[in-house]
């Protein structure tokens, strides 16, 4: 086999494609014929040691990613050879085998794209948990999505319409706003161009959204939540910008708001059952076409370096997704 070796977390500039034995499936494990793998900003911080889980040293990055079964460690009796399968974890996808334990791969239904698969549970998985289950969010209300034509950013747009909300997707140029209305944002903010505040308390008459997704942080994250609605909820989702604010608690006091964390990861882990559920609501509106990842581009796995670096100047519009074969 072939992938991609992470042997020093000083960045993407210290991958190297190697060479490798492929690995044979431990009692608990299968094979992976990988097809596809998306990259996803934890990819970015876990190569550059900065991710809350931290492989050792050497491993191979991609925490996303989906192929076919093509061997099976004995004891593993719900998979077998030629199925379908997803991952997702902190490492192996970005190559051409992996073997993952039995239990952490999702089989696909028919029909599931493998390009779609390698880019969904991750984002989409993220931005369930974090509207409906977090957020409680009801149909009628509005969200705010900042950064929203990011991985988890499309994927929340695309939930929120599902679960019947009005969105607000707030990005950085034109083209973004464009791309966001395109998958059914309601309104789009160009915040590079006009003030943020002022934006919302147009678009909702000066009542501000229910709900706020931020997976960005940074300069934005203040005049986002002094515009939240009363009792509106505050989704921590992420700090994309770098810049991890600090909010006044002076202002979750006097709207009646919540301050409400999201970690995915920690929710598979604690919660399997309701992350089960969860995987399975978003499996069935893909196949009734509610949902769809947006696939920025299509790139061979030898392109992985161009991956990390767009991702790193923010200019991926929704999944980038790397190719075998």
């Amino acid at each position: 086999m072939q992938a991609w070796l992470c042997e020093s977390t000083t960045g993407p500039g210290a991958l190297v494609w190697r060479e490798l034995p492929t690995p044979e499936p431990a009692a608990d494990e299968v094979r992976i014929a990988i097809r596809a793998a998306s990259i996803n900003f934890p990819d970015l911080l876990t190569v550059e040691g900065k991710y809350q889980v931290r492989p050792p040293l050497p491993f191979v990055p991609g925490s996303e990613f989906a192929g076919r079964v093509e061997a099976v460690g004995s004891g593993v009796t719900h998979l077998k050879v030629g199925d379908p399968v997803a991952a997702i974890g902190t490492s192996g996808g970005f190559g051409t085998h992996a073997c993952v334990k039995a239990q952490q791969l999702i089989p696909l239904p028919p029909g599931f794209a493998l390009e779609d698969a390698a880019a969904f549970a991750f984002t989409y998985g993220t931005s369930h948990h974090a509207l409906l289950d977090r957020g409680q969010l009801k149909a009628g209300e509005t969200v705010l999505i900042l950064g929203a034509a990011g991985g988890v950013g499309t994927a929340a747009i695309q939930i929120a319409k599902a679960a019947g909300a009005r969105v607000i997707a707030a990005v950085s140029t034109d083209d973004k706003c464009a791309a966001c209305r395109a998958i059914g944002a309601d309104d789009t903010i160009n915040y590079s161009t006009e003030s943020l505040r002022d934006a919302l308390k147009r678009i909702t008459g000066g009542a501000g959204p229910d709900i706020i997704y931020d997976a960005v942080g940074g300069e934005h994250a203040e005049p986002a939540f002094r515009s939240i609605a009363w009792r509106g909820r505050y989704l921590v989702v992420g700090f994309a910008a770098g810049g991890i604010p600090a909010l006044p608690f002076n202002l979750a006091l006097l709207k009646g708001a919540s301050i409400v964390g999201v970690f995915w990861g920690e929710f598979v882990r604690r919660e399997p059952a309701a992350n089960a559920r969860a995987l399975a609501e978003l499996a069935r509106w893909y196949a009734e076409g509610k949902i769809k990842p947006v696939i920025d581009s299509l790139l061979p796995m030898s392109e992985v370096p161009t991956a990390y670096r767009r991702m790193a100047e923010r200019a991926i519009k929704g999944k980038l997704v790397l190719v075998n074969g």
